[in-house]
């Protein structure tokens, strides 16, 4: 609705906050002056966390923020603060926490929290309230009505309440100097089979989501143990998100979630942070399988993030909106009427019905979200393939969803590795050059004076980067140098490693941090080792100091990442299968894997770097480092050969005899692949 005047978030960058910045409710950001007001005027903080994609977010903004009575309650009774829950990772973090401390269920968005003015602890949680009692919930002005009257008139029953939360957040350090055992690794296969949706694939019930951190342990326990069923179970579950309408299957790219079990009709957001992890697990499944299917889905998921999701200036956007126009999906879905005057050839529709199921029942509100329902007939036929098209085409003409054009870092990373992984599985230059363009972004915009920065948007980098925006940009620098090398970005890598062991480990304890020691001072300083939506980043972090450690001979990486293993092991032990990016690092702590160095003529090393890459060997790094690179002197033994080229294959700090012939390499490749048996420990 038109709103005679604009609140404090006009002057914001956040997509999502200036979605609101016409709200007639008083909002702020969360800042030092929002949180003084608060204190100077004795009113509780109501606290708003949502992002730009969220649908439930945008009803609720419709049904309360947008409505001048209740903005009128609101301003009268509270300090009201909006959160992009994207940019604040930090404070997201902090209250879905406390939210499931004080509700004993797991939270979501929009997060709708109110805080004492004071110290800015909760009090009161919730999500999303409707306009009028529904959903056997209060209207939200009743709820208003209530916090505000509970806080004056029962302060003290709510400190008591406070103080328990507070030492319930308050987690005690849990390093331990105990022997790191494989032990985790086998119990989080046997949760992750034990939940496994035989049928239909993925895990659980509806509503469905993906977990590429599931599936990719499935894969590398499948590989380490010899273990057809543990890859079956991910190959399944790839294959049926594939197949489903949580897949664009017109414009690639996969939706957040399924609401049902059988991944038929997802949440219509596409989140760039999905979207990474999924492109690097659709490359290892064609490795892993060879399946046509898989290559076909990272390919078309490239593309859709070069064509929509990359900015001229070479980052990686947030995300596209679930709703158009204010209905959600409405982008997506078809009529039978809108495909037939599309494709104007009964032949033509009559294959692609059959295909996509539109000679069935309407699966969305009688309409179709296209889904593959018969998968035998999918073969490459020109007259599929030209519907497709016709289709795409017509599809590009409608209202197009909203975008977050906002550019965060940690995300980035997550694309960046995933673009590169394909540019060098499929040998496609331009995904390459993708990954390339985003790095360059990333080093060049939000790494200032040492630091990384966590967001960027209309020309701005701001908010100091969290634990995860190091972690994740390290790991793809990973990736992409094994596409190509580049002596700049892996002096940048060791900065960033460098910066994380100096303002994110815990020093007494052992362990990262999710905010850096300057970070401004919240009441809790998560240091999360349970993955979410993201992996962990005191996992990943983890990972990377194993590799670059083993790399480099570097024993401080190593010990940093033991020691944040040790940190992680009682919670380990308790759910390995949360804990899939810590046990990337233990995996690799116990039985390190394989490093290949390979030197050469640039034009002599394609060949052998594709040798390298054959097969699915999650645990080789192979890095074809040009003659004339400029080395750091720690890879300074890796020298060049005389004339040819020279591989040397390493496993951990241990190095076998140079290699000079490529028909030698595959044989000391498969004489030297780590032989993970379930029981070593090194540790």
């Amino acid at each position: 609705m038109p709103a005679t005047h604009a609140n404090l978030l006009v002057h914001e960058t956040s997509p999502y906050l200036l979605q609101h910045a016409d709200n007639p409710v008083h909002w702020h950001a969360w800042n030092a002056a929002a949180l003084d007001l608060a204190r100077e005027t004795r009113k509780p903080i109501l606290l708003s966390i949502g992002y730009s994609a969220c649908h439930w977010c945008h009803v609720m903004a419709h049904e309360s923020f947008e409505d001048a009575a209740t903005a009128q309650l609101m301003n009268e009774l509270f300090v009201n603060i909006k959160v992009d829950r994207e940019e604040r990772p930090d404070l997201d973090k902090i209250y879905q926490a406390a939210y499931q401390l004080l509700t004993g269920r797991s939270g979501g968005w929009p997060l709708t929290m109110f805080l004492m003015p004071d110290d800015n602890t909760p009090f009161y949680a919730g999500t999303y309230f409707p306009n009028t009692p529904r959903y056997n919930m209060p209207a939200f002005h009743e709820v208003l009505r209530g916090v505000a009257q509970s806080f004056h008139e029962r302060r003290a029953e709510i400190q008591q309440q406070n103080e328990s939360l507070r030492r319930a957040l308050t987690v005690p350090p849990t390093h331990t100097t105990a022997q790191l055992t494989a032990a985790p690794l086998a119990g989080a296969y046997e949760f992750l089979a034990r939940s496994y949706d035989a049928k239909y694939g993925g895990f659980g019930r509806a509503p469905k989501f993906p977990h590429p951190t599931h599936l990719e342990r499935l894969l590398r326990h499948g590989a380490a143990q010899h273990d057809p069923v543990a890859s079956g179970m991910a190959l399944h579950t790839l294959r049926a998100m594939a197949q489903g309408g949580i897949y664009d299957q017109l414009g690639g790219g996969f939706c957040r979630y399924s609401v049902d079990a059988h991944w038929s009709i997802p949440h219509f957001e596409k989140m760039l942070y999905d979207n990474g992890p999924l492109l690097s697990l659709y490359c290892d499944a064609w490795r892993n399988s060879g399946d046509a299917l898989f290559q076909n889905v990272a390919l078309e998921t490239a593309a859709w993030v070069i064509r929509e999701m990359q900015a001229p200036d070479g980052g990686y956007y947030a995300s596209q909106d679930a709703d158009t126009e204010g209905e959600e999906g409405k982008f997506y879905v078809w009529t039978a009427h809108e495909v037939r005057a599309v494709l104007q050839d009964e032949a033509q529709y009559a294959l692609f019905a059959g295909v996509y199921g539109l000679d069935g029942p309407a699966n969305f509100e009688h309409r179709w979200n296209l889904r593959v329902n018969d998968a035998a007939a999918v073969v490459e036929q020109d007259a599929l393939r030209v519907a497709r098209e016709k289709l795409f085409a017509a599809r590009e003409r409608r209202v197009r969803p909203g975008r977050d054009d906002k550019i965060i870092t940690s995300w980035n990373g997550l694309m960046i590795k995933g673009m590169a992984a394909a540019g060098r599985v499929f040998e496609r230059a331009d995904l390459i050059r993708s990954a390339e363009q985003a790095l360059d972004f990333v080093r060049c915009t939000l790494w200032k004076d040492g630091r990384l920065f966590a967001s960027y948007k209309d020309g701005r980098a701001h908010l100091g980067a969290y634990l995860d925006d190091y972690a994740f940009v390290i790991d793809a620098i990973l990736e992409l140098l094994q596409a190509r090398w580049n002596d700049a970005e892996f002096r940048f890598a060791l900065q960033l490693a460098e910066v994380l062991l100096m303002q994110f480990e815990d020093c007494e304890s052992g362990g990262f941090f999710f905010t850096a020691h300057d970070h401004e001072r919240l009441i809790l300083r998560p240091k999360p080792f349970h993955d979410d939506a993201l992996p962990s980043g005191n996992g990943i972090a983890a990972h990377v100091l194993v590799r670059l450690g083993h790399l480099l001979g570097e024993l401080r990486y190593v010990q940093g990442a033991q020691r944040a293993l040790q940190a992680a092991w009682h919670d380990i032990n308790q759910a390995p299968h949360t804990c899939n990016a810590m046990l990337l690092a233990l995996e690799e702590l116990l039985t390190p894997g394989q490093t290949v160095i390979v030197r050469g003529s640039a034009a002599q090393l394609p060949v052998w770097q594709a040798r390298c890459a054959h097969g699915y060997a999650p645990k080789r790094l192979c890095f074809a480092i040009p003659n004339d690179a400029a080395l750091p002197a720690a890879l300074a033994s890796y020298a060049a050969a005389p004339s040819g080229v020279i591989a040397y294959v390493c496993s951990g700090t241990q190095c076998s005899p140079p290699v000079m012939e490529l028909e030698k390499l595959a044989a000391v490749l498969r004489a030297t692949a780590p032989d993970f048996n379930g029981t070593k420990s090194d540790v």
